[in-house]
């Protein structure tokens, strides 16, 4: 018989009642059995809605507090001396604070990054030179024996040591975190003991880097750990692999002494006729035949189809149909989902509904199709009728696209040439301050939002509400002494839904959240059809703004890249043609900005890296595409209008020049948790324009003090010129309470103005 399995099911609960216990257990309004037990309900829905969908391999160990990483690292005991004292006195606070940082001992969080190329973040490990490693978070264990008591056998779920490794961060440069694995393993070998002494026959390893450009060093890595690994007896292993195909690591990982291989034939289609020519003759075969990254219903038949072949060339034993990844990326239930229109939603499948599609691709299998003949004609008529609808496509939008030029790439003049005519019109000090668009989202804010759509508040009242608080946080930003104000963006639910809300071709969920980082959760709008611009957007917010200061206030927008990526993208037409057709959509709203009086625009591009591909030999062809669609949002404009943009929680230093490229004026970038180590990039490739690093870490609730502040400052002169420096945090406020923020702009304000009193008795000095 064909088997089913995921790897990984949504963590937060279809009423994201994780979000709300976290948010309670953090405000000191619920204790740690409150939010334990909650998680626990969660953990058991989950589970047995698995077993009742047909779902033979059950993962346990996918849920987390937070993150998986940080779950693997705390596993290992990998955590940095600075947290030990809080570990010491509750290991849950001790997790928390490497999380979101600790006011109370004055420690910040630990880095975050992109989960490889989604819009999940995950906490980066510490990992130095003498770093000993012990079984400790035993969070595996438990929640595999939970799953047990509520009778399920499940699957327990690991991050491969190779992958969180590599992933992880080395404190001493002339180590390489991968350097420890000897270290590492008695721990998985310890792990993986007990859980088969727990009666786990099968343990998931997900081994992502797999699907990477391998160094040397990995691929020696991954033969010497699973040559220890495969040894331990009494528990088979799945090896797991996601995000893309192996490629030339496909020989190297089907030598490996695993029981089990998982490949995504989503991502990496054509990988299984080489698996099905070179698999060893005991090998179980994974196969991620349904979408975990999108939310479009499978083509049922091609899933059989490729589904017979290696169940023609292995036999059915060897089987298993699957997701391609986690579900984690997916929101949960499509049948929450009841004012969603009736036709496109007959187009869309969530995390539940792919549970129901894995099952249906192997009872085809195992019972001929005649068993589920009424899932596939449903599932024809679906594809069918999604292929001729006439929704999907906008002949002024093709029209359009017919004639982009290559003129309408580039700005008037050179950097030095606008920047000359942007110190006329805009008379800024050395290390202007500003922040980088959003300020905090009140209880109040949403409930008039929540109002306005439920018919409790009339437009009217609406924007005069909008309006006070615009008006509130200018004269704060004033009083502060910040330099470029924003408008606060509190009429925006979303930096992408927002926009997605004013564009054809874009539809929207009510309840389709995905987990975005520990609480924070999304609602990536669905891109169905050609986008279009069918009035402006932000105009009238953003000269409001303006009409209340002499100072200059920033139109806020987010980029084309940026929109694509945390959106749920059509996958019938090339993403290319996705991402130009929203940046020509963006290119009219920075028009009408400018005309409007705005001469500062940021572009909002934090994901541009997150849209690399993983493979090095696809990045050229997606950075071309990548800037040119930044570039036509962009350059529409005169000299005198500074266009700024803004990327976070990502590496960069690998895509430097393609981000110059850009041409942005000023580029803001999240450099605090890293203590400005990005900059490092720039002693050896010199930014051109001008640049904001990070100074102030708003994903935790933590207050920096203005020395702090300066000493990071002073570190990024250390490789920028006075005259390139920004001063500004590393991201948005929204997430951030008014309590933290005031006193922490308070404290970015005093450290520019210490830092111009340096800079100005040091060219008194020089002129001396």
């Amino acid at each position: 018989m064909v088997r089913t399995a995921i790897l990984g099911y949504p963590r937060m609960g279809a009423a994201r009642e994780l979000k709300k216990a976290l948010e309670q257990f953090w405000s000191s309004k619920a204790d740690q059995k409150t939010l334990m037990e909650e998680a626990a309900k969660i953990r058991a829905r989950h589970w047995k809605l698995q077993k009742e969908a047909g779902i033979d391999f059950i993962p346990s160990g996918d849920f987390s507090l937070y993150d998986h990483m940080l779950d693997t690292a705390a596993m290992l005991g990998a955590i940095p001396s600075r947290y030990e004292e809080l570990s010491r006195e509750n290991e849950l606070q001790g997790y928390f604070a490497m999380a979101r940082g600790s006011q109370r001992v004055n420690v910040p969080a630990l880095e975050m990054t992109k989960w490889f190329d989604t819009n999940y973040h995950y906490i980066v490990p510490e990992i130095g030179p003498d770093q000993q490693f012990r079984l400790s978070w035993r969070q595996a264990l438990d929640h595999a024996r939970e799953a047990r008591g509520a009778g399920i056998q499940s699957r327990p779920v690991l991050v491969g040591p190779v992958t969180f490794l590599s992933l992880a961060k080395g404190t001493d440069p002339a180590a390489d975190p991968l350097s420890r694995l000897d270290a590492v393993l008695p721990v998985y070998e310890e792990v993986l003991e007990q859980l088969a002494s727990l009666g786990a026959s099968w343990v998931q390893i997900d081994e992502p880097v797999l699907v990477t450009d391998l160094s040397a060093g990995q691929k020696e890595a991954v033969k010497k750990a699973y040559a220890r690994l495969g040894a331990v007896k009494n528990v088979s292993l799945m090896l797991t692999t996601y995000f893309g195909e192996l490629a030339e690591n496909l020989p190297a990982a089907l030598d490996l002494p695993v029981a089990g291989l998982h490949v995504d034939l989503v991502r990496g289609p054509g990988q299984l006729s080489e698996i099905l020519k070179r698999s060893p003759k005991q090998l179980v075969l994974s196969l991620g035949l349904i979408d975990g990254r999108n939310i479009w219903k499978a083509d049922l038949e091609a899933a059989i189809r490729e589904a017979e072949k290696c169940v023609a060339a292995v036999g059915a034993e060897r089987v298993i149909v699957a997701s391609s990844c986690s579900l984690l990326h997916c929101p949960e239930d499509l049948s929450l989902e009841t004012e969603l229109d009736p036709e496109i939603k007959g187009w869309l499948s969530f995390a539940r509904q792919k549970l129901g599609e894995v099952s249906t691709v192997a009872r085809a299998l195992n019972s001929g199709r005649a068993s589920v003949a009424a899932e596939l004609e449903e599932n024809k008529r679906s594809l069918e009728g999604r292929a001729k609808s006439p929704r999907t496509k906008n002949p002024r939008v093709r029209e359009r696209m017919a004639n982009l030029r290559p003129d309408m790439q580039r700005r008037q003049s050179p950097f030095a040439r606008r920047r000359a005519v942007q110190e006329g019109s805009l008379p800024l000090p050395v290390f202007p301050t500003t922040t980088i668009g959003s300020f905090p989202q009140t209880k109040e804010v949403r409930a008039a939002r929540a109002a306005l759509k439920s018919g409790a508040m009339n437009s009217g009242s609406y924007e005069k509400f909008i309006e006070k608080e615009i008006e509130k946080t200018i004269h704060l930003q004033e009083s502060l002494g910040l330099d470029v104000l924003v408008h606060g963006e509190f009429e925006r639910n979303d930096m992408v839904e927002y926009f997605g809300e004013m564009l054809s071709g874009f539809t929207f969920t009510s309840n389709g959240w995905v987990q975005s980082y520990g609480s924070r959760c999304v609602k990536p709008p669905i891109i169905y059809g050609d986008v279009e611009r069918p009035a402006a957007m932000t105009v009238r917010w953003s000269t409001y703004a303006q009409s209340l200061t002499r100072r200059p206030v920033k139109g806020m927008l987010t980029g084309p890249v940026t929109i694509l990526c945390w959106s749920f993208v059509r996958n019938d037409q090339p993403t290319e043609q996705t991402c130009k057709q929203i940046a020509l959509a963006i290119r009219d709203e920075v028009k009408d900005l400018e005309s409007a009086g705005l001469q500062v625009i940021q572009i909002d591009e934090p994901a541009l890296r997150e849209g690399l591909p993983l493979r090095r030999s696809q990045w050229q062809g997606y950075l071309r595409w990548a800037v040119d669609s930044f570039r036509i949002a962009s350059s529409g404009v005169t000299d005198s209008t500074q266009i700024h943009s803004h990327m976070c929680y990502a590496q960069f230093d690998d895509i430097l020049p393609a981000i110059a490229e850009m041409d942005a004026d000023v580029l803001s970038i999240e450099t605090t948790r890293s203590r400005m180590e990005l900059l490092g990039s720039f002693s050896t490739f010199h930014y051109p324009n001008e640049i904001g690093p990070g100074v102030y870490d708003i994903h935790s609730p933590r207050v920096p003090a203005a020395q702090e502040i300066e000493e990071l400052l002073t570190k990024a002169l250390a490789v920028l010129q006075p005259w390139q420096l920004w001063v500004n945090p590393d991201c948005g406020l929204k997430t951030r309470e008014w309590k933290e923020v005031e006193p922490s702009l308070a404290a970015l304000v005093a450290a520019a103005r210490t830092l111009r009193e340096r800079h100005a008795a040091g060219n008194a000095k020089a002129a001396r």
